[in-house]
């Protein structure tokens, strides 16, 4: 499956063609937006988390700016994974998220690797534009969000 809108590193395996053929909407490499959509919640809760146009818009944003151009700086060899993206209003109050929460207008996801990938440390290094880092140590991911229109604040924040 090839797109006009990006290319693949390197041919993919019979099994990687067969995933993806499952997964037509990549925006990216290594991202497509049903990894953003998903939550476990809204599945459990029966909410349709489909974020409309203007959140797409900022998601292929946020992937194509921010997220694969972090992903290759960072040189995570096991890849980065989204636990949350785009979040409903209705989403975002039964996680608890902040009522002004980026997830909502798809500026945002919560990013967690695995190894010794340190996305905090390469983003700081890579000069890569960001609104808001924010590294949650003891849960183990950080949030990354990139502002579609205004300026981006540049705020890194651990907790």
């Amino acid at each position: 499956m090839k797109n006009k809108e990006f290319t693949f590193e390197k041919p993919l395996t019979v099994k990687q063609q067969a995933w993806r053929s499952k997964h037509p909407d990549w925006i990216s490499d290594h991202f497509y937006m049903g990894e953003f959509i998903y939550s476990a919640v809204a599945v459990e809760q029966g909410l349709n988390n489909t974020p409309p146009p203007e959140a797409q818009k900022a998601i292929r944003n946020l992937v194509r700016k921010l997220l694969e151009p972090l992903r290759e700086y960072a040189d995570c060899p096991m890849g980065m994974h989204i636990s949350s993206g785009y979040r409903s209003e209705e989403l975002n109050r039964l996680v608890r998220g902040v009522a002004n929460s980026q997830h909502m207008t798809g500026e945002a996801a919560d990013i967690y690797t695995f190894g010794s990938c340190r996305l905090l440390e390469a983003l700081q290094k890579s000069r890569l534009n960001f609104d808001q880092a924010i590294y949650y140590r003891r849960r183990g991911f950080i949030h990354l969000s990139l502002k579609l229109t205004g300026n981006n604040r540049r705020q890194v924040i651990i907790k």
